[in-house]
């Protein structure tokens, strides 16, 4: 009389701790040690306990290392007929359990319930230090990795460790050279598809995610909130040493390493070192003649895009930032800081031997080699020591009789 239950859905057996329902009182009977803590069926091997013996079953192949189920289409084993039957739907593309509100498919009903919390909000479980909610428990242990600097999962090339076994997985392949997706754009390739679908906006132009407050749009997600900051005013990331902000972790403990003097990436030409790898980077391209991006009104190459954006204003004569004192046009807030020292009589860097100010550390550098003698640009046709590079410049031309732009 039992099995018209699974038509009708009725549910006369009812937990009294949460309410759940369930078709036969031996399953409440099993749901039940979900409460109490009991475990009646031990492993014998690890003393691992489990409130059903089919699971006791299938978790003895751990031990044996027996997978009695497999797959006929890849040969992959399974522990047990149902794990079997889900993985069967990697091949047949079947996705029995749909979500009522967006029709994405998915192949188990676990999954579909956790997906579904997308849309309601729900946030079941919470990180004890910190409150932040996940859809999942295998969400929250994963974050708590976070707070107790915990990684599992190392490479046994470099020793770096990861949270996750999958971001190890997609990391060995740094090592191996492997590049599985390639971009059919412009060739480059990438140790995981996620990489590669973020990678095409740069060519499609397509943010997906975008300001509410100024409407401008971002290729990823992270990228979105970090820059909301802009208009929340919050820095979560603070240095212990001097109490300055960041938006994001990364930035924090790049910024430490201007306390700590640490600089992890060296160049191989020359031997500079420098606190990003990204920095390195850009510098490489100073020995290799890399000049990546290029001015499409004029074929002008620069090493960053930053350098490219701040050119082109020659061309457009369009100014974003503008001197309140004497209305002159800068592409780049640093430009205007360090203009505006101008009208404010500012001079924040001082030799230490004449007294001399200077607006810009990089013009105190230079001035510095007055005292100390320094020639750090020697010239190739006559080596002729000089202390600035434009100087350099104006000595090439003296040999060669050209004008260079």
């Amino acid at each position: 009389m039992a099995h018209p239950r699974v038509h009708t859905r009725e549910r006369p057996f009812t937990c009294s701790d949460c309410g759940k329902g369930f078709t036969w009182s031996s399953q409440l009977k099993v749901h039940q040690q979900v409460h109490t803590g009991e475990r009646l069926f031990t492993c014998s091997d690890c003393g691992r306990g489990f409130t059903r013996s089919s699971d006791l079953l299938v978790h003895k192949s751990v031990h044996t290392g027996e997978w009695p189920f497999t797959c006929a289409d890849c040969g992959q084993g399974f522990r047990s007929s149902s794990e079997l039957k889900v993985h069967q739907r990697v091949h047949t593309g079947e996705r029995p359990f749909t979500c009522s509100d967006c029709g994405k498919g998915f192949t188990q009903s676990s999954r579909l319930k956790v997906h579904q919390r997308v849309h309601t909000g729900e946030r079941p479980f919470t990180c004890s230090d910190c409150g932040k909610g996940f859809t999942c428990s295998s969400q929250l242990k994963v974050h708590q990795r976070v707070h107790t600097g915990e990684r599992p999962f190392t490479c046994s090339d470099c020793g770096k460790g990861f949270t996750q076994s999958p971001h190890l997985k997609v990391h060995q392949r740094v090592h191996t050279g492997e590049w599985l997706f390639t971009c059919s754009d412009c060739g480059k390739g990438f140790t995981c598809s996620s990489q590669l679908k973020v990678h095409q906006r740069v060519h499609t132009g397509e943010r997906p995610f975008t300001c509410l407050v100024c409407g401008k749009g971002f290729i990823l997600s992270s990228s979105l909130l970090t820059h909301q900051s802009v208009h929340t005013g919050e820095r979560p990331f603070t240095c212990s040493d001097c109490g300055k902000g960041f938006t994001k972790s990364s930035n924090l403990k790049d910024h430490q390493r201007v306390h700590t003097g640490e600089r992890p990436f060296t160049c191989s030409d020359c031997g500079k070192r420098f606190i990003q790898s990204s920095k390195l980077k850009v510098h490489q391209r100073v020995h290799t003649g890399e000049r990546p991006f290029t001015c499409s009104v004029c074929g002008k190459g620069f090493t960053q895009s930053s350098g490219l954006q701040t050119h082109q204003s020659v061309h457009t004569r369009v100014w974003p930032l503008t001197c309140s004192d004497c209305g002159k046009g800068f592409t780049l807030s640093s430009q205007l800081k360090v203009h505006q020292q101008v009208h404010h009589g500012d001079s924040p860097f001082t030799s230490s031997d004449c007294g001399n100010g200077f607006t810009q550390s990089s013009n105190l550098k230079e001035h510095q080699r007055v005292h100390s003698g320094e020639r750090s640009f020697s010239c190739s046709d006559c080596g002729k020591g000089l202390t600035q590079s434009s100087n350099l410049v104006i000595q090439y031309q003296g040999h060669t009789g050209r004008n260079f732009q």
